[in-house]
């Protein structure tokens, strides 16, 4: 799919690219591929005039553009018709050759856009490992020595991107860990059992389209269904599911942070 026009607002706070070269750039480039590095959503695009030479017998043409979003907490990436009312806070506005728009809207302005030219730059890998994929022998290295507690230590983008304040207290419960323990003195076992739980968690957050709790939604605009599954989450007071002791919530890492003091030891 081709960009036939790009527009940037005026904000400097989203733009980690000028406006200016992402609008010359992107325009007439078209998409590769999409896909998530962490809590950036990367788009590989080629070129308005790709270089012949720049293919792949297995994979196609290679990218020698990346546009890179992150959303921050309160940005959306919206994929609509260029007719659609263009609501506050739109930022960036990609117009396709089949009508359709790609938006990105933040009211806060704490998302970033970025370009990355690859034949000068190289690839967005993210600061951090892979928490879907990481090997146990990996991720048990990344807590060793950590003087931090573990909850900071899940939330560190260097360690693991891509894991959140949701999903730190969830997988922790899963794990049975209580989020205030010096992340080194976790055992093999227990973290073990939180590398599982944390795979666990992000899979089927995914796969019920993510939390919802204030304005989250998906590109078409839909909201996701994982908040149905919190078991800690946003559940001060009320009862664990699993022992029915009450739900705490205390301030850890500068994040709410919320844990089951029966279950979680």
């Amino acid at each position: 799919m081709r960009i036939l026009a790009a527009w940037f607002g005026s904000h400097r706070e989203p733009m980690k690219t000028s406006p200016h070269i992402q609008e010359k750039a992107l325009t007439g480039a078209k998409f590769l591929r999409v896909h998530r590095v962490g809590k950036h959503i990367v788009c590989d695009l080629s070129g308005a005039v790709p270089e012949p030479d720049r293919k792949s017998a297995e994979s196609g043409p290679n990218p020698d553009l990346q546009w890179i979003v992150h959303l921050g907490m309160t940005g959306r990436l919206l994929v609509t018709h260029s007719a659609a009312e263009v609501v506050a806070h739109t930022h960036a506005r990609l117009t396709l050759e089949d009508g359709r728009e790609i938006r990105f809207v933040d009211a806060r302005r704490f998302g970033r856009l970025e370009l990355r030219d690859l034949r000068h730059q190289q690839a967005f890998q993210g600061p951090g490992s892979e928490p879907l994929t990481i090997a146990p022998r990996d991720f048990h290295a990344l807590f060793h020595g950590r003087k931090t507690s573990i909850k900071a230590a899940l939330l560190n983008q260097n360690l693991l991107h891509g894991v959140g304040n949701i999903y730190a207290d969830e997988s922790l419960f899963r794990a049975g860990i209580r989020p205030q323990i010096r992340a080194s003195r976790l055992t093999r076992v227990q973290l073990e059992r939180l590398r599982v739980a944390l795979q666990q968690v992000l899979a089927q957050a995914i796969q019920l389209g993510g939390s919802s709790v204030s304005d989250y939604v998906d590109a078409n605009g839909v909201k996701g269904f994982f908040q149905l599954e919190h078991r800690v989450y946003g559940r001060e007071g009320q009862p664990c599911r699993d022992c029915g002791a009450a739900i705490r919530r205390i301030q850890l890492a500068g994040r709410s942070t919320h844990f089951c003091p029966a279950c979680q030891r």
